[in-house]
């Protein structure tokens, strides 16, 4: 019997990007259920009650929640195809390290980039410019955080690529100047199959954060 796989996603979510990418990579079936956040469905409420938060993966009727968790779990799970964490425990416990970096220090300044305006807008771009040059420093020569394949942090980091069009447009701020390599790979990421598929067009990210800002009274 084929597995039953869903997911509950809303499509401009830089984690929810994530559990889409995993999933193709993997080339897993699944069937994607767009969430209103603003009204969240009785089945979001009883698989993920304790954070009420996409993605959920609903593997077979049993939940996962938390974006890097569900991205490991598809790895462990379809371990015969395309792996996603490195086989070396050294380099496993790494990229956990930078992605428990990512969404400490990254996370934060990204919202605040469309939330605020004005001396804590700038304080923001400093703070996100900061992160990025850090893991910039962490790619190195590297093609991928992976090495030479796309992997684990490379999935974790694409959810932020899918908004720094918007988030520059905004902010008023250009990331490549500062960047380059790391914007180098974030280009290479958003042309991977996997990830043309899971996101949408930047134009309308960009139109929910105008409008988003306005609710912000921004």
């Amino acid at each position: 019997m084929a597995d039953e796989v869903i997911l509950l996603d809303y499509w401009p979510s830089p984690f929810g990007i994530r559990a889409r990418i995993a999933l193709r990579e993997k080339g897993v079936e699944f069937e994607c259920r767009e969430e209103n956040l603003r009204d969240k469905s009785p089945l979001l409420l009883q698989m993920n009650p304790v954070h009420k938060k996409i993605p959920v993966l609903i593997h077979n009727g049993k939940p996962v929640c938390e974006s890097m968790n569900v991205v490991q779990y598809i790895d462990e799970v379809w371990s015969d195809r395309n792996p996603i964490l490195p086989s070396d425990p050294y380099q496993r416990a790494q990229a956990r390290f930078w992605v428990d970096f990512v969404d400490t220090k990254l996370l934060k300044p990204a919202d605040q980039l469309w939330q605020t305006k004005g001396e804590e807008q700038e304080t923001a771009k400093k703070e996100y410019i900061e992160a990025l040059k850090i893991l910039e420093s962490e790619l190195g020569d590297k093609p991928y955080f992976g090495g030479d394949t796309f992997g684990f942090l490379d999935i974790a980091m694409t959810g932020y690529y899918s908004w720094f069009e918007a988030s520059e447009k905004l902010a008023n701020f250009s990331i490549e100047p500062e960047c380059p390599i790391l914007m180098a790979s974030a280009k290479r990421c958003l042309q991977r199959e996997s990830v043309v598929k899971s996101l949408h067009d930047s134009e309308k990210i960009l139109e929910l954060a105008y409008k988003l800002r306005k609710e912000y009274g921004v």
